[in-house]
């Protein structure tokens, strides 16, 4: 019966039920938008630094990823890659050296960071080959040739053929120098990893810097970012009794990224605070529609209340009116934010002139969103919470109507 009812009071005044619906629904739309969209950003910006740079995971000798000496070297990759082929969800990996070393053109020198990498495994875990903008990948037949990242090669002022003079120090502590000829050239959209990075073949990496068929990292990539942890303490696990010269472990990419992940908190919380802003709104709004109904009804519940009708249940039935409208609300939101999600996503959002900013954090000039059934609920479901407890003070303000006065007011 209160069901009913309450159903009926909420048409009784069908403009203000249709603003209030309408005022729920932009909220909704809102949070269900900007969470994909927020989604959409970080998984661009974990996708490419895990992509380019670091994958799901890496193992590394015990203290290598804070000062990256060439010393702290993995000193059997084979008993890593045997580890690594039994784990579960692992998709691939790949094994990499690294080395610090000044880089010389006809024109100018620059220092850079020179990677060693497998020309055939490699491209099965990072997008290097696809980002080559000109020339072409490392191939196996390969010795000292090597790829460039597009900033490095401008400030160099070199193009492909050009020869490259590399002076660094090996792992022995002697000088490692090689001539190497520019084969292709990169651009990742990360602008401090292209005014850096140089990849040769790692084996022409370990003969040049006398590693003796170490490396310092293997990367690995998941089938699922969700899966990244349990496969990561199955790793820590298992290398950690490996018989090795150094300790091993294994770090996942926010681990390997604190950057990234301090990006993304700071972008979250500023998001957090512009829904809570717009809940703030909501909330009022409800307030301040059903202390109006609650006022313009004052004679109606004296009336009830004289005749027999409980407080308690007036208050029941306030709170079902309020539920009617936040559902109302809340769905026709769900739905108009899932429509427009979908079809951003599909289309792209152009960023215009902020383009150049975004690429330092790896995003694309074109953003989609991201929809899911976290985006879809979660922002709807807070709002379907707020408005219910704004609610409840309008409803047990009923408690205190004596039906006497109330049946002479107005």
């Amino acid at each position: 019966m209160e069901l009913l009812m309450a159903w009926r009071n909420v048409w009784r005044n069908p403009r203000r039920t249709i603003l209030t619906i309408l005022a729920i629904a932009f909220a909704c739309i809102l949070l269900v938008f900007m969470l994909s969209l927020q989604i959409g950003m970080y998984e661009v910006m974990i996708n490419t630094a895990v992509k380019t740079r670091t994958g799901h995971m890496q193992v590394l000798a015990d203290g290598y990823n804070q000062d990256h000496k060439i010393r702290k070297v993995i000193s059997d990759p084979e008993a890593v890659a045997r580890i690594l082929d039994d784990t579960p969800h692992i998709t691939g990996y790949t094994f990499r050296a690294n080395g610090f070393a000044l880089l010389s053109s006809d024109q100018r020198t620059y220092g850079g960071l020179i990677t060693g990498v497998d020309p055939v495994s490699e491209p099965r875990i990072s997008n290097i080959k696809s980002i080559i903008r000109k020339g072409r990948f490392l191939s196996p037949s390969d010795t000292n040739s090597a790829v460039i990242g597009s900033l490095l090669a401008k400030r160099l002022k070199i193009d492909l053929g050009d020869e490259l003079v590399v002076l660094g120090s090996a792992r022995d502590g002697a000088i490692a120098a090689t001539v190497l000829t520019v084969a292709g050239i990169f651009s990742s959209g990360m602008d401090d990893y292209d005014r850096s990075a140089i990849q040769i073949p790692l084996a022409h990496f370990q003969e040049v810097f006398a590693m003796e068929g170490t490396v310092h990292e293997a990367v690995i990539t998941c089938d699922s970012l969700w899966n990244v942890g349990s496969a990561q303490t199955a790793i820590s696990k298992a290398v950690a009794g490996l018989e090795q010269k150094r300790r091993l472990t294994c770090l996942s990419w926010d681990e390997l990224t604190p950057g990234l992940v301090q990006s993304i908190q700071m972008d979250l919380g500023g998001g957090l605070i512009f829904y809570g802003i717009l809940l703030i709104m909501v909330a009022f709004s409800i307030m301040n529609t059903f202390l109006m109904a609650v006022f313009e009804r004052t004679r109606e519940f004296g009336t009830l209340m004289a005749i027999g009708a409980r407080p308690g249940r007036l208050t029941t039935m306030l709170v079902y009116e309020s539920a009617f409208l936040t559902l109302c609300g809340i769905g026709l939101g769900i739905g108009a934010g899932c429509l427009l999600t979908l079809w951003a996503q599909h289309a792209g959002i152009p960023m215009g002139d902020a383009e150049g900013m975004l690429r330092q954090y790896g995003i694309p000039g074109l953003i989609r969103p991201k929809l899911t059934l976290a985006t879809a609920l979660a922002g709807p479901a807070v709002v379907f919470l707020i408005t219910m407890l704004t609610a409840l003070y309008p409803a047990v303000k009923v408690h205190r109507i004596i039906p006497v006065d109330a049946m002479r007011a107005a």
